[in-house]
């Protein structure tokens, strides 16, 4: 029955399925159906136009379905910004770079701790006294690098 609708159908099978699955994007988002249905489309405009065989047509579909996806993805990583706010989101030692904070420990031998916020961070940097401050200039995992501000 689904054959028949398909053969009667001919090349409008693939315009009506890909705009389907461009559709379905709609519902369930990902980026990934809407390449699938362009690629349907195509294959349905090609069909239209040098009358191919289902054989050679799903070919062409699936040909064009993995070319689709590879540009989208080559488009969508290009526009991805690079540095924002979102790339430190999970690395809070990062945040910190460039800010200042008083010591509430002395830094001895190279390493102290200063208080950010309600948590306590470990400091490498050049011996100084409790009450001085400091300016975090680099990070190594938790660990933060400061010198004299």
């Amino acid at each position: 029955m689904i054959a028949n609708l398909l053969e009667s159908l001919g090349p409008w099978s693939w315009v009506v399925g890909g705009v389907l699955l461009i559709l379905l994007e709609l519902m369930i988002p990902g980026v990934f159906m809407v390449w699938l249905g362009l690629a349907a489309v195509a294959t349905g405009v090609l069909d239209f136009a040098l009358d191919m065989s289902w054989q050679f047509s799903a070919l062409v579909f699936c040909v064009l379905s993995a070319v689709f996806v590879v540009l989208g993805r080559i488009v969508f990583q290009r526009n991805e910004p690079k540095d924002s706010d979102v790339g430190l989101l999970n690395h809070r030692a990062r945040q910190l770079i460039g800010n200042t904070y008083i010591l509430d420990e002395p830094i001895i031998n190279g390493t102290g701790r200063v208080k950010v916020g309600d948590s306590s961070w470990l400091i490498s940097g050049p011996d100084l006294p409790s009450g001085s401050k400091v300016r975090v200039i680099r990070t190594d995992g938790s660990r933060l690098f400061v010198e004299e501000a």
